[in-house]
């Protein structure tokens, strides 16, 4: 049966338990609020938010004014549960913002929420565009590098930046990836009387001058030769750095068809080399997680430069050999083993910290490994796949075919209920 949940309506005082509000507020201050947002803010006892949030609503507060520790913490505000509690925040507090925060320890019943106007609205708005059709980007707080998989040609991309230098980062970067003919739009102070919007090309900004509260658009233009990233699994070899310990593009791109990647799941990459199955299963969506674990020093460190070059800054590299280096790792949903599978352990390390009805890729191009593999399928099951490609190559002022080193892909599927066996 589904549970009911108690609408609050506008002007009405909050339900018995409902001791949170979360009021959303823009730079135009109390004025801008609704009624029952301002009520819910002259109300509390204690009013959390960050010093400026605090001053926009001035006039307001008639509790106890509580602005942000530093470093960011929620305990005094879950310490008061039970009283009359309201965190400002900026616009709407569920996108990007401290209401996902606090409704990961307070129930959806015990709050209020007033949400205003996002930034990526605001700034939708003054442009004309659709929020849809736009990729909405937070770089608050995030490398810059995680905004290379968004340039592409025609994209609208509204980015949240951390302060005012955030727009010449931008520029900067879109520059040096091909991009630099891309419209570039700064709109600061959204909301507020200090309202600012300015254009320019990416390649040619020059303001020195903006404000810490700013919001980038940025209409995607790229060049021909623009080193993009496509959307699809399969990124040319060329753009990893390696020293040849790389599953090539061809079964690269196979590999990550078998390993499925879907919402939220973390994978471990075991021997993972240059990092390019751990860095496309990223790329493949936002909510996925990635272990490479890698035993070389130098390899790992390279992992971790290919990672930041191609969009995915928050892949995490663990130098250490396997079976060792598995333990104390958050178990995965997903495990490829492309190196070191014949090392002793390895296998079997990897197959008991996988979960129930997670999934196991193994690629094998030995035939040691090869022989693992085949005993897996006759103990375990699974399914087995030979893959043999040829390349194009010279042959004596004319064309061959050159074979590579054919790969066995061993599938498998953890069976429920066979934790421990």
């Amino acid at each position: 049966m589904a549970e009911e949940v108690e609408p609050v309506m506008p002007g009405i005082s909050a339900p018995a338990g409902r001791w949170l509000s979360i009021v959303g507020i823009g730079e135009d201050g109390a004025e801008g609020l609704s009624p029952a947002a301002r009520a819910a803010v002259s109300g509390a006892d204690l009013v959390f938010g960050g010093a400026r949030h605090l001053a926009l609503a001035e006039g307001l507060v008639t509790g106890i004014a509580h602005p942000w520790p530093s470093p960011f913490r929620i305990d005094a505000v879950l310490a008061a549960r039970g009283r009359r509690v309201c965190v400002l925040a900026s616009g709407d507090p569920f996108l990007y913002g401290v209401g996902a925060t606090l409704a990961r320890h307070v129930p959806a019943h015990e709050m209020r929420a007033f949400p205003a106007p996002s930034a990526f609205a605001l700034a939708a708005a003054r442009l004309g565009w659709a929020q849809q059709e736009a990729d909405l980007v937070s770089l608050h707080g995030r490398p810059i590098a995680r905004l290379r998989p968004f340039l592409q040609p025609g994209a609208r991309l509204i980015l949240l930046t951390s302060d005012g230098d955030g727009p010449r980062q931008v520029a900067e970067f879109a520059t040096a990836h091909g991009c630099g003919a891309s419209r570039l739009t700064v709109l600061e102070a959204l909301g507020g009387p200090c309202e600012r919007v300015r254009a320019t090309r990416a390649d040619a900004f020059a303001l020195d001058d903006v404000g810490p509260l700013n919001v980038v658009a940025l209409e995607v233009e790229a060049a021909d030769d623009a080193p993009l990233l496509p959307c699809v699994a399969g990124l040319p070899d060329a753009l990893f750095e390696h020293d040849g310990q790389i599953t090539k593009w061809e079964m690269r791109a196979l590999t990550l068809a078998a390993l499925a990647p879907r919402r939220g799941e973390l994978l471990w990459d075991v021997g993972a080399g240059a990092g390019s199955i751990a860095i496309e299963w990223l790329l493949a969506h936002p909510s996925l997680a990635a272990i490479a674990i890698e035993a070389d020093a130098t390899r790992a460190a390279r992992i971790a430069r290919n990672a930041a070059a191609l969009g995915v800054p928050h892949l995490t590299v663990v130098e250490g050999a396997a079976p060792g280096a598995l333990a104390g790792l958050p178990r995965p949903d997903v495990i490829f083993l492309g190196g070191g599978a014949s090392e002793p352990g390895v296998f079997e390390a990897a197959r008991a910290a996988l979960k129930e009805g997670g999934r196991m890729v193994a690629n094998a191009v030995t035939l040691e490994t090869e022989h693992i593999l085949l005993d897996a399928r006759a103990r375990l099951g699974g399914e087995l796949a030979r893959v043999a490609l040829s390349r194009a190559a010279p042959v004596k002022g004319m064309s061959g075919w050159r074979p590579a080193m054919p790969v066995t892909q061993w599938r498998w599927t953890k069976p429920r209920g066979t934790e421990g066996a």
